[in-house]
């Protein structure tokens, strides 16, 4: 069996509760956000889990999720490299925009389109296929040589960029992976195999 590979996707932020489309925009979290964040730590120091290493991205609603789940477990000083192929998916030209506001310039099935298809990008921004277009080779070559080490990882990023880490993993379509909702501040526990396939899934909700 090799190492444990935990993916959190940050708390609330203060454009998830005004309903704005983030992307890279830089937003902090909410006071639910900082507790949701507290809560997936204290779930993980529960189950008596140790990291080896934690990998972020470089906006600060996920440093900060990451800050407060490392404290939870007594792991301040966790090696912890950021990067920017683990941030969420780039809506462009939607960015800042409330989501409501958004569907009355561009129509609601424009807009559903763009949120929820596989391919079809908003314009300046990224599809989903594109967010996993940089995130898949991150993980391969960064994050699962840790895992398949018998190391245990975290990960804590964005809903996009989980949701392609999380369709590689799980072996889903574009479809099918559209349809998943990743919350905020709930732990998801995959043990790997030594060939690198999924050996056990555990989503740690509370």
């Amino acid at each position: 069996m090799s190492g444990t590979l935990v993916l959190v996707r940050h708390g609330q932020s203060e454009w998830n509760l005004k309903n704005l489309f983030t992307g890279w925009r830089d937003p902090a979290l909410t006071e639910l956000g900082h507790e949701e964040a507290k809560d997936a730590g204290q779930r993980l120091k529960a189950m008596g889990l140790h990291f080896d290493i934690a990998f972020t991205s470089v906006l600060s609603r996920a440093e900060a999720t990451l800050d407060h789940i490392l404290e939870e477990v007594g792991q301040t000083g966790l090696e912890t490299i950021r990067h920017q192929a683990l941030n969420e998916r780039d809506y462009g030209d939607l960015s800042g925009l409330n989501k409501d506001d958004a569907r009355v310039k561009w129509g609601e099935e424009q807009v559903h389109v763009w949120r929820r298809s596989y391919d079809v990008p908003p314009p300046g921004g990224e599809s989903l296929r594109d967010t996993g277009a940089r995130v898949w080779p991150y993980y391969m070559h960064d994050m699962q040589p840790h895992v398949l080490r018998g190391e245990n990882v975290l990960v804590v990023a964005h809903g996009n960029s989980l949701r392609s880490l999380v369709m590689a993993l799980d072996g889903l379509t574009g479809e099918e992976i559209v349809a998943q909702e990743i919350a905020t501040g709930v732990p998801i526990i995959y043990k790997l195999n030594a060939d690198s396939t999924v050996a056990s899934k555990e989503v740690l909700e509370g």
